[in-house]
């Protein structure tokens, strides 16, 4: 089944390797197959990447992207144990993510990555 994107004018979305970016009006397309795909908004670069949070978000996210876990399993783990050391209570969101991964529902684990960045987040404005 397709999926159906609407960009607003100027915003991008990755797909794999490849940004798109949209005109200056508001578009709409479907997309057809299994590239991995992510919204500019939903993505974190090298350079924000400046907690153990977003770190571990930015190495599963090129894992996605690049469709190859097996080359940035090693900073996966070392990502994760950082995550684990500076977050010591969130341990079943991070074994829910882990457990993501391993089974290679990378977009899922994203998803829950997402929420980490968000009390961290909190807990930084705290």
């Amino acid at each position: 089944m397709p999926l159906r994107v609407e960009l607003k004018p100027f915003e991008r979305i990755v797909i794999g390797e490849t940004v798109l970016i949209n005109s200056g009006t508001r578009t709409s397309f479907l997309i057809d197959g299994d590239a991995p795909l992510l919204r500019e908004r939903d993505t974190v670069s090298a350079e924000t990447a400046n907690t153990p949070a977003k770190r571990l978000y930015h190495c599963v996210q090129t894992m996605y992207l690049k469709s190859d876990v097996a080359r940035y399993r090693a900073a996966y783990i070392g990502h994760l144990k950082e995550l684990r050391q500076a977050h010591p209570d969130c341990s079943e969101a991070i074994a829910l993510i882990n457990a993501h991964v391993s089974a290679g529902t990378l977009y899922k684990a994203l998803k829950e990555i997402r929420k980490l960045i968000k009390r961290e987040a909190a807990r930084l404005a705290a």
